[in-house]
């Protein structure tokens, strides 16, 4: 038995009580079969009873069932009803009771040892009792793994981060983690544990995927007793690199980038030099006066380019006055012209003519 007696119930909720034999007078006179295969979920905080229904083939009306609990302290059996435990499980057409708590001050306390019961009842019948077996929650109940498991990649680490598998009073228990790594292609390892949410796995190869599945434990606080949890789901994250490594990272980018850009130059200038001629057919372009010939050539006291401009304009055109001689066919060829100038005929006389 854990705890030193039956714990406080609320002001007011007394509820059903049933003495130590636990059964009134009707059950002698039960028609009913009693609810057969009783199971209590236990998981986590989830607190639950279960059973196989009940039914008689002469009457079709629906079965309804009536849940009591008593702690191991106690003779008298108490109703799960509303008042006391938060839910009503008095009248039930369904073939459970779950009476989960929504907060670390309901539901049944968890380091008390605890009994349910349940029968079936259908108009005036009503079956014997059904007794499920005792249970305390810290030592009965299933751990699951940690929930909310977030990772984040360091140099050479990787942090985890997670939530407890579901609340518990610092003064009863407290959970502590432990933490199942490998590399992909090496063995797996474990850590001592750890009692915080927040977790470091140090001492990793930079650059490297490491799995990991993290297991919570369950220790109560007052009593010699632990309960491992399930292990979660495998997670698997590549470590970030270290100071070394980011180093050897900057300069092997640096000279790839070198190398690219001498490539790159490289072949432009080869380029150019193959076709030179044609780069420079692409790039001609016309002459053009230099700028301080032109500011001298365009000083108002130097006018050379208005005496150009006045020379390059057009002009009228001129005309040369030109002698030509003509000799006489019937001249005979070696007179001397002295003479044949002298003696020839007015009409044969040179012409002026205009060309």
């Amino acid at each position: 038995v854990s705890g030193a007696g039956e714990p406080p119930r609320p002001a007011g909720g007394g509820g059903s009580r049933v003495g130590v034999r636990g059964e009134p007078a009707v059950d002698s006179l039960a028609q009913l079969p009693a609810p057969g295969n009783l199971k209590v979920h236990l998981y986590n905080a989830q607190q639950a009873l279960s059973w196989e229904p009940v039914s008689l083939d002469s009457d079709p009306r629906p079965v309804v069932y009536q849940v009591q609990y008593k702690y191991s302290t106690s003779s008298n059996w108490y109703d799960v009803n509303k008042e006391d435990s938060k839910v009503d499980c008095t009248n039930l057409t369904r073939t459970e009771c779950d009476f989960t708590a929504n907060s670390l001050s309901e539901g049944f306390p968890r380091r008390f040892n605890i009994s349910l019961r349940v029968r079936a009842k259908l108009g005036g019948l009503i079956s014997a009792w059904a007794t499920a077996p005792w249970f305390e929650h810290y030592r009965n109940a299933t751990i699951g793994p940690p929930e909310n498991i977030r990772v984040t990649p360091e140099e050479g680490s990787l942090i985890i981060r997670l939530s407890a598998p579901f609340d518990v009073p610092a003064s009863e228990a407290y959970f502590v983690y432990y933490v199942y790594y490998w590399e992909k292609t090496g063995d797996k390892q474990v850590t001592d544990p750890f009692e915080s949410n927040f977790i470091t796995l140090n001492d990793l190869k930079p650059l490297r995927v490491y799995c990991f599945q993290v297991q919570a434990k369950l220790i109560l606080t007052k009593e010699n007793i632990s309960r491992p949890g399930h292990l979660s789901n495998i997670s698997c994250s590549k470590t970030a690199a270290d100071a070394s490594v980011k180093l050897q990272q900057d300069i092997l980018a640096a000279a790839t980038t070198f190398l690219v850009l001498s490539v790159v130059v490289g072949s432009c200038l080869f380029l150019v030099l193959k076709y030179r001629g044609l780069v420079k057919h692409w790039f001609h372009s016309p002459p053009s006066i230099p700028s301080q010939i032109e500011e001298y050539l365009k000083d108002p006291a130097q006018p050379i380019l208005d005496a150009l401009d006045k020379d390059s304009s057009p002009k009228e055109d001129t005309w040369d006055s030109v002698s030509v001689v003509t000799f006489p066919e019937n001249e005979q060829e070696g007179t001397p012209q002295s003479s044949w100038n002298q003696n020839a005929d007015p009409s044969h006389q040179p012409t002026e003519g205009v060309l």
